[in-house]
């Protein structure tokens, strides 16, 4: 053996846990105090005498790899928890990890600097419980029950980190660390009043399920206050639950300017040194943002301890060594990952399979789906053409996305599928101009000339027609032969009015973080400029700027619905992601020609909902229903459920796909429509999926992971997070759909479960066995649910999930499934937050939703002797 191979088979030696932390501390100690600070932070500079690269440590991963240019974009979480299946979880982290490990070795591999985005530390998945559904990040959730997000979580983090614990794929990170679920507009100084009850019995054991059974190497902290304490700053939870109770070894990582928000917000600590000795002796390590810069004056004050600052810095550098990110020569597993693995085929087979496999049929009288391959489709509604209802947010960039429309175009054929808008997503919301509205010499839409210099200057380097002006170009090339970061745009064509009347026209330019600059654009109507400016300077000609710094609008009058000449430009000099091109048309006019479609067609399928645009994280949204990404009415908004009357008025079938990420009330809908699918934001091949499941080609055997509810009275106060009268577990009203609820094309039948025992100890398992059979004459897919009921005790939840599989039978066929429920799934929490196996007489109810809903089922007795406390 040469020397060369001896040392590369050294440095390409599996790095054991002590190792890592061994080689961490050595690097540590050769740092100074103020490199040291340097590398708290999320963009940690290069340290070249001790060839260290510059690493950024921010990566989101939610639904597949976001804001890094193409990759697979997967249902958004919330759609993924419909499909209640772990196994799926796994392999959409698996895909996720993959392409975020091609992209850090597109980006240079180990031992290369690393920008934002390009890094192996993955902040996902989203596990705080989904408690209220007038919360706007509700939809990157796995829902409002512990169990089902925790199980879902430790799927997802296996999927992202690999089998190899000591070189994994990325390091999953679970946020947000702990109580956190809105409201978004006080979010940075909110203070929560948790008991120790629901702390424990709701808002803790998903966390402890993706540390202690998943093994995420890190953690997000989150914004709120627990109790008056910032939970950055909480040693009772970073410290104490976590590193103590939870035996938690990675890092903890803070929510972004959630260690700003400690002085500005929670008034915490007096200055920036303060707030961050504070959470580096809760156990806090590596500080998005940068409050951590005052650490030196911090420990100039005797604040804080370098020590603990070292203690930090191990488990940052350990990380890094784990993922072999920090130096070369290395034989890495993972280096053969590339551009062919970004897109790959497999990849967009399981984005289908994903979306197939989230859809829930809520409502089918009279079997009206599935549609016959000869139905005549009118389609309508805001949803059933918006890229942004298949993306979400947290998204990658699509490579080939199919949206509604043009899944069922290529499912049941153009000629078959007429279309129409009919309305906006709620008043004061534009929405895309739909391709009804665009024409270029005759053709659909615009023709768009895309120049490879940012002055629309010279020769387009491309000439093509666009359907309708809606792109994400986040970190990707508009056009083939264009750099991505230099090109400009003309569109060019005709705006067709459906009707005479007031108009907002806009342009919507997706917003960058962190820019240096923006993207300039001009929209002309008949030659004259009625829209000029950027998200940077708002300059504006005819028109206004929203309060978020991303809509440039002007309102325009139509006398007549002659066509008017349209030219829209764009340069492209920021970091902007793409444009889209809106307006708010008159309602009558949009409502008269989805009519006049319907009128031609045999049955009437309308997408409506909502948006990321008008729900989400921190939202600059302020109209009817909505407030900063939240909101405060759960109905479906009334423009949109005026559609669906004026439709049901043709006497023809009503199909209402709902696209959302989170509960809507749809109570009209549930009385008057023939059929409802919820699709939520299914991602890239949504549109195929939701074909499939409408022609029959796929059975839906999604289950809901939230409660629908009837009203917003249903609930109670947003800001309480007691969990009286929430989610299924403790809400005594009558749901309009209740959690684990879902249809299906054929039907299901249980024997009644046996119980391995009637009587156990505390402490003892306790095996359930059922066998449930296809009674219909369709395959199809069914999920068994397990539902634990307790003795009478005023603290116990009604009942709660502990068990659950997905398995697919064909018609007759049957299978025998064993859940095993040991101690931890028997146990109930008291008043003052202690978990323990109770004594008394217990229920279980296994079947296809929730006992007393009308899901096929039984039911069985038993008793438990004893008591026995469980630990944290």
């Amino acid at each position: 053996m040469t020397m060369l191979v001896a040392l590369l088979a050294i440095a390409s030696a599996p790095v054991r846990a002590d190792e890592a932390e061994d080689r961490a501390a050595a690097l540590v100690a050769k740092m100074t105090r103020e490199e040291k600070i340097a590398q708290t932070m999320n963009a940690a500079p290069a340290i070249p005498r001790l060839r260290v690269p510059a690493y950024e440590w921010w990566n989101e991963g939610l639904h597949g790899v976001a804001r890094s240019g193409h990759a697979t974009v997967f249902p958004q979480a919330i759609g993924l928890a419909a499909s209640w299946n772990t196994d799926l979880l796994e392999q959409v982290g698996t895909v996720t990890s993959t392409e975020a490990r091609a992209k850090f070795n597109i980006a240079g591999g180990p031992g290369s600097d690393h920008k934002r985005y390009d890094g192996l530390t993955i902040w996902s998945p989203n596990i705080n419980i989904f408690r209220d559904p007038r919360w706007g990040r509700g939809m990157e959730t796995y829902g409002e029950d512990p169990y089902l997000t925790g199980e879902l979580a430790v799927g997802f983090i296996r999927g992202l980190q690999g089998d190899d614990p000591q070189h994994p794929r990325t390091i999953a990170t679970p946020k947000h660390l702990a109580v956190h679920s809105g409201p978004e507009p006080g979010r940075h100084g909110f203070d929560v009043d948790v008991s120790p009850r629901d702390l424990e019995a709701t808002y803790l054991p998903a966390f402890r399920a993706a540390l202690v059974e998943g093994h995420a190497g890190a953690v997000m902290c989150a914004y709120n206050s627990l109790h008056g304490l910032p939970a950055c700053a909480a040693d009772w939870l970073l410290d104490g639950r976590l590193r103590g109770d939870w035996g938690f070894k990675g890092f903890v990582v803070s929510d972004c300017d959630a260690l700003y928000d400690m002085l500005h917000f929670h008034y915490f600590r007096p200055d920036e040194a303060g707030a961050a000795a504070a959470a580096l002796k809760a156990g806090h390590d590596l500080n998005c943002g940068n409050t951590y810069r005052a650490l030196g004056q911090a420990l100039d004050r005797g604040e804080a301890d370098e020590a603990l600052l070292d203690q930090s810095l191990v488990r940052l550098f350990a990380a890094r060594y784990r993922l072999g990110e920090l130096e070369r020569p290395r034989q890495d597993p993972y280096a053969r990952l590339g551009a062919d693995d970004i897109g790959a085929p497999a990849g967009r087979k399981l984005a289908l399979e994903a979306a197939l496999q989230s859809l829930v049929l809520l409502k089918n009288q009279g079997a009206t789906l599935p549609l016959k391959p000869d139905t005549r489709l009118a389609v309508i509604g805001p949803n059933a053409d918006a890229l942004a209802a298949l993306e979400a947010n947290y998204q990658g960039t699509s490579v080939d996305p199919v949206t509604p429309l043009v899944g069922l175009r290529q499912r049941f054929g153009q000629q078959r599928v007429s279309y129409a808008q009919g309305a906006p997503l709620s008043a004061g919301v534009p929405v895309m101009i739909p391709e009804t509205a665009l024409r270029n010499d005759g053709k659909v839409g615009l023709k768009g000339e895309y120049f490879d210099n940012p002055d629309l200057a010279g020769t387009p380097r491309l000439v093509r027609q666009d359907r309708v002006i809606s792109f994400n170009w986040d970190q990707v090339a508009p056009a083939s032969g264009v750099d991505k970061n230099r090109y400009s745009v003309r569109w060019t064509g005709e705006l067709l009015p459906p009707g005479p009347g007031d108009y907002t026209l806009a342009v919507r330019v997706a917003r960058c973080f962190d820019c240096t600059g923006h993207d300039p654009v001009r929209l002309y109507i008949d030659d004259e400029l009625v829209i000029a400016g950027n998200a940077e300077d708002k300059r504006v000609a005819t028109g206004v700027h929203n309060a978020d710094g991303r809509n440039v609008e002007a309102q325009i009058r139509f006398e007549d619905t002659r066509p008017r000449r349209l030219r829209l430009e764009i340069e492209h000099q920021g970091q902007d992601q793409g444009l889209r091109l809106e307006w708010l048309a008159p309602a009558e006019a949009q409502l008269a020609e989805a009519e006049r479609v319907i009128a031609q067609a045999d049955a009437v399928v309308a997408f409506v909902g909502l948006s990321p645009d008008v729900e989400g994280e921190e939202l600059k949204v302020d109209v009817l229903g909505f407030d900063g990404g939240d909101r405060n009415a759960i109905g479906l908004p009334a423009m949109q459920q005026a559609l669906l009357e004026r439709a049901k008025t043709s006497g023809k079938p009503l199909i209402a796909v709902l696209m959302s990420g989170s509960a809507v009330a749809l109570n009209w809908a549930q009385q008057h429509a023939d059929a409802i699918l919820a699709a939520w934001y299914p991602g890239q091949s949504g549109g195929t999926a939701i074909a499939q499941a409408l022609a029959g080609d796929f059975n839906p055997g999604g289950r809901l992971p939230v409660t629908f509810y009837h009203s917003t009275k249903d609930l109670p106060a947003y800001i309480s997070y007691d969990m009286k009268g929430r989610t299924y577990r403790y809400f005594t009203g009558t749901p309009l759909y209740p959690f684990g609820h879902g249809l299906s094309y054929t039907s299901f039948a249980y024997d009644a479960p046996r119980l391995s025992t009637p009587t156990l100890k505390a402490g003892e398992p306790l095996r359930v066995s059922v066998r449930v059979r296809n009674s219909g004459d369709r395959s199809g897919d069914e999920v068994v649910q397990v539902y634990l009921e307790y003795p009478q005790r005023p603290q116990s939840p009604i009942r709660s999930l502990v068990g659950f599989e997905r398995l697919t039978l064909k018609p007759g066929e049957s299978r025998e499934l064993n859940f095993e429920l040991d101690a931890r799934k028997l146990s109930d929490v008291d008043r003052a937050g202690q978990r323990a196996v109770e004594a008394g007489n217990y229920r279980v109810f296994v079947g296809g939703g929730q006992p007393g809903t009308g899901a096929p089922g039984g039911e069985a007795a038993f008793s438990i002797q004893g008591r026995m406390p469980m630990p944290k």
